[in-house]
């Protein structure tokens, strides 16, 4: 049975699972999510999940049948990749801005986050080398997924920008950040390779470097799009 995190709203956490799992193709296009079945999961009941299915329903991902659940509808290859194109300009154009504007305090936060992202994925490793056919379901609590928002978000706040902000957030609604996770997480290699981008982006901003901050963060986010939008299209090949 899956935990449930209790630090926030159990609503907002089943729908977060169920719509990255849709996004990154654990649960196919015209899979029905039956409501006992997810109740049972994660050990709460009815009520949540019958909330959480509509705000999937209200993003595009799931249509509600009366009495039988819902039935997904995810998105395409290209969707995702249209998005992430979307995102990595917004984005590179934050960090251009963080690059010049981030104070000493945020700078550090960035740095921590930083720290966090490395330490994650030594243990990832450590764990794959006890249990290398081990196969991890997709969650909003891994260590990677909160060091990732940690670092994007300390970038999007130093670049000061409210409207920058609230136009990314409205991205990450339909297609979460951590979306990333699902393919990153069955891969030690391209874990290191996106810790090594994310790297890039923080020494271009301690060099106070705007176009080099802002080509890092294009490169890492087109990269990540790239690597889910392959993967929806693997998944769709075999189905």
């Amino acid at each position: 049975m899956t935990a449930v995190r209790e630090d926030r709203p159990l609503v907002d956490h089943l729908a977060s699972v169920l719509h990255a799992r849709v996004l990154s193709g654990e649960i196919p296009s015209g899979t029905r999510l039956r409501q006992e079945a997810i109740a049972t999961e994660f050990g709460v009941s009815r009520t949540p999940v019958r909330e959480a299915l509509r705000k999937l329903q209200a993003l595009g991902v799931a249509e509600l049948e009366p009495n039988r659940g819902a039935v997904v509808r995810g998105p395409t290859a290209s969707e995702v990749r249209e998005a992430y194109e979307v995102r990595a300009e917004l984005e590179g154009f934050a960090a251009e801005r963080a690059a010049t504007l981030i104070s000493d305090s945020q700078l550090e936060r960035l740095r921590e986050a930083q720290r966090l992202f490395d330490h994650s994925v030594a243990g990832l490793v450590a764990r794959r080398r006890q249990s290398p056919h081990t196969h991890r379901r997709w969650d909003d609590g891994s260590e990677w997924v909160r060091a990732n928002d940690l670092f994007h978000q300390q970038i999007l706040e130093a670049a000061g920008n409210d409207r920058l902000l609230r136009t990314i957030a409205d991205l990450h609604v339909a297609f979460p950040r951590a979306l990333t996770w699902a393919v990153l997480s069955e891969s030690s290699a391209l874990l290191g390779e996106n810790i090594s981008q994310h790297h890039a982006v923080l020494a271009a901003i301690e060099a106070r470097d705007g176009e080099a901050a802002r080509r890092a963060m294009t490169a890492h986010l087109r990269s990540a799009g790239e690597l889910v939008s392959r993967r929806l299209e693997q998944l769709r090949a075999s189905d």
